[in-house]
This record gives structure tokens, C-alpha cells and sequence, in this order.
């Protein structure tokens, strides 16, 4: 494979990807399993709309700013009025579908992690990579080979074996008393005027399953907008378009609808420190990554990098809590490697 610079930024994207996703899996958990005090906790619905709000924001001033290189000499104004023209020409309608998607799955994701431990989420958010292969072979006719499904079952494969526990913890595990986590399953006791989150393991297994399959869904729907679309606009164009028609379902849906009632009595920020505020961050960043990533990629080869974040989020486990490795850890890892081996032998993982 010839290198070339665009190589390099395809690499660095996945690498931002890689270590995104280990980062907010890690403090979305944090933020919303954490003891608060009374009805403090932030809302999921208000941090939604605001990480939408933010990528909206900066994909207009990056927007702005390719306007300006590629014509000096233009009047701010005109440049305003040539974005604004740009979010709502072509063919920008089509993303109406999968912006009201994508934030019905941000809200089943944090349904999803506010109900199981970060080990149960990992495993089973990792039924987007078979979804995402199944809607990209009946929507876009990708035609997988034998050995690039076998990567796909060795990976979900090689992914579980990483968060099984040993046999000797596995009746804790059962149990929810798993070493090393901020609390045990609990939920809703007081202690020192702090409030521990109620855990329902079927409300979230059943909101991670629905998120793997609108995850598969939206992303190869987008996929298929971007690439097969008429009109040739910018990737930033595609980030406010989808943000832009985020903003409706995440403000009257969930804000105001789902909400309401308690922003009113709150306040929109209740429950916010700078560790929520870095969560949404982190989110935006991955919004802009991930729809930088699909304009030169498919969907299954960056799942394969959020995959691989998996396994680094573990390892941070292992530092900060203590976390024994295990050989079940060994073993899914080096399956992790094979499965990414097979998928990428015969085609280069950033072939466009």
C-alpha cells in the first residue's frame, strides 16, 4: 500500500477514535453510576441536545474557515450565506431519518450505561458490528467474503472472552459485587445524604440491544447518503445538516417532552461539573471523528477500531481499580488481533 498523507490522517483518525471512545465509556459510566446528592444528577436529555449543539457550532466555524482559504477575498456575509445554503440544498432532507435515530440511540446509550456495569455494556454494545455488517451488505451490497464474516464472529468472540470474569468471581458477578467498581448493586440507598442510581439489569440490556441495531442501521444509512450523494459538499456540511436536524427530536423529545417537568423545577444544568461537561466534549469529538471516518471508510472497519478501544478501556480498569489480567484477557485479545488480521489481509484497512 503506497503511503501518502492522506493515509497518515485516515490513521489519525482512528487513532482519535480508538482513544475517544475508551475515554467516554470510562466517564459516561462514571457520571452517571457516581452518588449525588437528592435529584442533582444531570439530565441525559439536556447533555444530548447540547452535544449537538457544540457540533453544530464547530462544524459551521470549520465550515467558515475552509470558506476562507479557498476564497479570501469574500465577504464574511457571503460566506454565512453560502453555508447556509449548503446545509439545506441537495439532498440534505435524507438526513432527517437518521439524525432522529442517532438520537434515539445517544438516549438508549445512556439508558444503557446508567443500568450496567461497563463490562456488561462493552460486550453486548458489540452487537453493532454484526448489525452493521448485515444493513451493509442489504443496503449497499457489500459482499463480504468467508474470511471477513469469520473475523466478524472471532472479534465479538474475542471481545467477550476479554470481560468474562474468572470462575472464582463469577457468582460476584451474578451477584453485581464486582471488585473493584464504585458500588455494589444497591441502588437507590442513602448514605451521607448521597443517592445511589437504581440498576436494572433487563432495562439495560434492553436499550443496549435496540442501540446496537439503530447503531447499524443509521451508520450505514449515512454511509450510503454521503457516498452515493449528487451533490459534492464538504464533510462539514454533512456534520451540520445532521446536527442541525439532531436538534429538533433531542429539544422537543427529550428536553422538553421527556424532561420538562423537571428543567423547570432544577433548572436546564442541574447536576453539571466539569466532568460532565468533559463527557459531552468527548461525545462531540467522536460525532465529528466518526463522520470524518465514514467519508473514507466503510462502517465495519471503524467499528473495528472502537473495538480495539475496548480493550483499552480495560486496561485503564486494570491500572485505576486494580483490576487483575487475566488469561481470559490474554486469550480475547490476541482473538481481538487475529479477527482485525483477517478482515485486512486481502484489503487495506483504509482503502477508500
Amino acid at each position: 500500500m503506497p503511503k501518502s498523507t492522506g493515509s497518515g490522517k485516515k490513521y489519525i483518525f482512528l487513532l482519535i477514535l480508538v482513544v475517544q471512545n475508551s475515554a467516554l465509556i470510562l466517564t459516561l459510566h462514571y457520571t452517571r453510576v457516581t452518588p449525588v446528592e437528592g435529584k442533582k444528577r444531570y439530565l441525559t436529555s439536556t447533555a444530548i441536545f447540547l452535544a449537538e449543539v457544540i457540533k453544530l457550532v464547530v462544524s459551521i466555524a470549520f465550515s467558515l474557515y475552509d470558506q476562507a482559504r479557498a476564497q479570501p477575498a469574500s465577504p464574511i456575509i457571503r460566506r454565512f450565506r453560502h453555508v447556509y445554503k449548503s446545509v439545506f440544498a441537495g439532498d440534505s432532507w435524507k438526513l432527517t431519518i437518521p439524525a432522529v435515530l442517532y438520537t434515539l440511540q445517544s438516549s438508549l446509550l445512556y439508558t444503557a450505561i446508567s443500568n450496567l456495569d461497563v463490562v456488561t455494556f462493552q460486550v453486548n454494545y458489540q452487537l453493532k458490528i454484526l448489525t452493521t455488517a448485515v444493513f451493509s451488505v442489504q443496503f449497499l451490497g457489500r459482499q463480504l467474503s468467508s474470511s471477513r464474516w469469520l473475523a466478524l464472529v472471532l472479534l465479538a468472540f474475542g471481545i467477550a472472552i476479554v470481560q468474562v470474569p474468572e470462575p472464582s468471581e463469577l457468582l460476584k458477578f451474578l451477584n453485581w459485587e464486582i471488585p473493584g467498581k464504585l458500588f455494589a448493586r444497591d441502588g437507590g440507598a442513602q448514605k451521607d445524604g448521597l443517592v445511589k442510581p437504581v440498576m436494572n439489569a433487563s432495562k439495560g440490556f434492553a436499550a443496549v440491544a435496540a442501540a446496537s441495531v439503530i447503531s447499524g442501521l443509521t451508520g450505514v444509512y449515512f454511509e450510503k447518503v454521503v457516498k452515493d450523494s449528487a451533490a459534492s459538499v464538504s464533510i462539514w456540511t454533512r456534520n451540520m445538516q445532521l446536527s442541525f436536524y439532531s436538534l429538533f427530536p433531542a429539544l422537543f423529545f427529550g428536553v422538553l417532552y421527556k424532561d420538562g417537568h423537571v428543567v423547570r423545577e432544577n433548572g436546564f444544568f442541574v447536576g453539571y461539573n466539569p466532568l460532565v461537561w468533559i463527557t459531552i466534549l468527548l461525545q462531540v469529538l467522536g460525532g465529528l471523528t466518526v463522520a470524518m471516518c465514514v467519508a473514507k471508510m466503510d462502517n465495519i472497519v471503524k467499528n473495528f477500531a472502537v473495538s480495539i478501544s475496548i480493550v483499552l478501556s480495560f486496561l485503564i480498569e486494570v491500572y485505576f481499580f486494580e483490576t487483575s489480567i487475566t488469561i481470559n484477557f490474554i486469550f480475547g485479545a490476541s482473538t481481538v488481533i487475529l479477527a482485525i488480521y483477517l478482515y485486512t489481509r486481502r484489503t487495506s484497512l483504509l482503502a477508500s
